[in-house]
């Protein structure tokens, strides 16, 4: 699966929310039963004015030291992303590692810097680094490209191998649109509708403990009110936090030295490192029988007792690898007998083709689907049911006001108040203005002060409006430029423009997804993509397979860019970063990302087999059955049947977690991506994780620590097997034997 930055995610946190008052007294809110004067409202609006002023003008927000040090780490998150990529489908940004490393770097050489690390600088780094982190997903090496060398077959066009030259050319093409799309997104998600990126919010938190301020965090960041539990799938970390508690209550576990998380990522870095290097001498480590070799050798019941998957497990949380869990229960202990045992599957087991383990994959496209489609319905139509009826009495209002530019703000909090642009110089640049003049005439509780748009970064330190334009113009010139001459008359110039305008409308639910869940729904987005073009691409094009796969492809990234960037812009924004660094940055460590994903890719697939015992690409299975599901092929008996019941059944599982969204029961209704995952990826993957998904309930619920310690042993877990790899690389292509 192309995880939605990944799929992977963990449903029962709450998102960090921080306290409205910069008073580090109880009582001060306990006095107002958690509700602001109006005097309170003003100052601290004025406070967040005055730190978001001040920090975007400190410099340092665009440096070349914060660029190469990105890169640095960023390249080995690519490495780690492409290792786990080809095997499972999962990939991390690595946030918060990102951070760590790079605060690290600069305080071990403090003493040789001419300007101190700054915590701007720091968003720089991370920005960059997970920008180039993410593209073997987003240039679509973990699953489209795959799937089109090894898996497509000759009656599709297939397989269709490319030099590295045009997959340099391919990357690049699906590398820029979505960043430079997000840009005019932004004002609208973080600026006006304040939505609360929980791992950005994280990252920032985190950012700020590390450069000592802890207390300037609480300007910017405004009130939360909802309790909805939060959705990971990156490296970061949503931490449980009432909505009247102080600062000091929020960064109660984040307080620890930096030298103490450095250490511990070190430390479980070079045991994984260690395991990882003993698996290329010992093979037999990655699938032990620990059911017993019947079940093994029949039913590929193994356990791959990796370090860096348990970490996988540790990020995602319990309730997600439950899910999984129950996937690959339903899947391999369930389904795959059936289909075995009645002849619907009678190839072996572990065939894609004509094996149970390809059977079952229908089953999980059909509940991916199924989740899919009502998710992203559910968000693209919910602001519509909401305010609807509101919206039409706004906008006959304005149209007989003749307020064109206002109609240009409908659907945002307060559609006809905004804020002047900041200075920096005086407080009076940055007060409200209203339909009645500048101050505070018309705004006559908190809650409306409380609604008003948060304040913006200064104008120079935006992406201008000429930048947006020609730079939207140029990115989506090249992409379909780029994939016209890479694929030629194989994909219709027309099919190409179509996918590029859906892959922005989509990256809007993306981004909205991503802001109020902390899920990028990429995977989902990919799939409604390959839905909708075998509806428009006729079954008898004999190329129908094809186009789809690369129109899936040209969503997905767009999604994937555009959550990316606005991730990292929350961060920006809650620590004062300039907007403008971290889209520069974004662009370089995409574009540098793409070249080396392809070279990674290019090097991975010349040395190992794939699909292989290492690489199973099973991603890749998943968006080749999935256009050929659409398209009306290649389905195998009774597949159709079963897949049809799986999706009517998640159809309303999904619906119930929707409606369930916030309660407590909520993380106990399997998430359909989750088991989806469970379903197509074997059992040893699963069985990992989910071992990491006990590690972290143990700690967090049982004996109720805080979780930073256990996401920075994941993440270093992670790491050490992603960047050893690269050892056993070596080994493998200079034939060393196994042992």
């Amino acid at each position: 699966m192309a995880p939605d930055r990944g799929s992977t995610h963990s449903p029962d946190y709450q998102s960090i929310s921080t306290p409205p008052s910069t008073s580090n007294s109880p009582d001060d809110n306990d006095s107002h039963d958690g509700e602001d004067t109006l005097e309170e409202a003003q100052r601290r609006r004025s406070d967040a004015r005055r730190f978001i002023a001040s920090h975007a003008s400190e410099g340092q927000n665009f440096t070349l030291r914060g660029i190469l040090v990105g890169l640095g780490v960023g390249l080995v998150i690519c490495f780690s992303n492409m290792y786990f990529g080809l095997q499972t489908g999962w990939i991390s940004s690595m946030s918060m590692p990102s951070s760590l490393i790079g605060f690290a770097f600069f305080k071990t050489f403090a003493k040789h810097l001419d300007l101190p690390f700054t915590p701007v600088e720091n968003v720089l780094v991370q920005s960059v680094a997970g920008s180039m982190g993410t593209m073997p997903l987003g240039c679509g090496f973990v699953g489209v490209m795959p799937a089109l060398n090894y898996l497509l077959k000759k009656d599709e066009q297939g397989p269709i191998f490319l030099s590295l030259w045009n997959l340099i050319l391919w990357a690049l093409g699906l590398a820029f649109f979505g960043v430079v799309f997000a840009v005019p997104l932004r004002r609208q998600v973080i600026i006006r509708e304040k939505l609360k990126f929980p791992s950005g919010t994280a990252t920032a938190l985190m950012i700020g403990v590390l450069h000592g301020k802890e207390a300037a965090l609480d300007g910017p960041i405004c009130r939360t009110t909802s309790r909805e539990p939060s959705l990971r799938a990156s490296s970061s970390a949503a931490y449980s936090d009432d909505e009247s508690a102080d600062v000091e209550e929020v960064n109660k576990g984040l307080t620890s030295s930096w030298k103490a998380k450095v250490k511990l990522l070190t430390i479980s870095f070079a045991i994984s490192g260690i395991y990882t290097l003993g698996t290329y001498f010992f093979p037999i480590l990655r699938n032990l029988p620990v059911f017993g070799f019947a079940l093994a050798e029949n039913w590929l019941w193994t356990l791959n007792p990796s370090l860096a998957y348990v970490g996988q497990g540790i990020i995602m949380g319990p309730a997600t690898t439950t899910h999984m869990l129950i996937g690959a229960i339903v899947g391999w202990g369930v389904l795959s007998p059936l289909a075995k045992n009645r002849g619907w599957a009678p190839g072996p087991v572990d065939d894609w083709e004509t094996g149970s383990k390809g059977w079952i994959v229908w089953v999980s496209l059909a509940i991916m689907l199924a989740d899919s489609v009502i998710s992203l319905g559910y968000i693209a139509l919910r602001p519509v049911a909401m305010h609807g009826r509101e919206w039409i009495i706004d906008i006959r209002r304005l149209v007989r006001k003749g307020d064109w530019k206002g109609l240009l703000q409908i659907g945002s909090n307060k559609p006809t108040r905004g804020y002047a642009p900041i200075s920096g110089e005086s407080e009076d640049a940055a007060t409200p203005l209203t339909e009645n003049g500048p101050g505070m005439t018309g705004l006559d509780t908190p809650e409306e002060i409380k609604d008003l748009p948060e304040p913006d970064a200064p104008p120079e330190h935006l992406v201008n409006n000429s930048t947006f334009m020609v730079g939207l113009v140029l990115s989506i010139v090249f992409c379909v430029a780029s994939i016209r001459v890479v694929f030629g008359a194989l994909v219709p110039l027309y099919a190409t423009i179509i996918a590029v305008f859906m892959a922005l409308v989509l990256s809007i639910m993306g981004v909205r997804a991503l802001g109020e869940t902390d899920l990028n729904p990429v995977s989902g987005i990919s799939k409604l993509a390959q839905l909708f073009f075998a509806l428009i691409i006729p079954q008898s094009n004999k190329n129908s397979v094809l186009i789809n796969l690369i129109a899936g492809a040209v969503s997905e990234a767009g999604a994937l860019q555009a959550g990316d960037l606005m991730q990292d812009l929350k961060t920006g924004h809650l620590l004062g970063a300039a907007p403008n660094a971290q889209f520069w940055g974004q662009i370089i460590g995409s574009a540098v990302g793409a070249v080396v994903s392809a070279l990674i890719y290019k090097l991975y697939t010349s040395v190992y087999q794939v699909p292989g015992d290492l690489f199973q690409v099973p991603t890749g299975y998943v968006w080749i059955f999935t256009a050929r599901l659409v398209t009306g092929k290649g389905l195998p008996y009774m597949a159709w049947q079963w897949a049809l019941g799986a999706a009517i059944i998640f159809i309303a599982v999904t619906a119930v977690r929707i409606v369930g969204t916030g309660k407590k029961w909520h993380p106990y209704i399997p998430g359909g991506i989750a088991v989806a995952v469970g379903m197509y990826n074997v059992p040893s993957f699963t069985l990992a994780r989910a071992v990491g998904g006990f590690v972290n309930w143990y700690w967090k619920s049982y004996k109720r620590r805080e979780e930073t310690p256990i996401v920075v042993l994941a993440s270093g877990l992670i790491l050490g097997e992603g960047v050893v790899s690269i050892v056993n690389l070596l080994l493998a292509s200079a034939r060393v034997p196994h042992l």
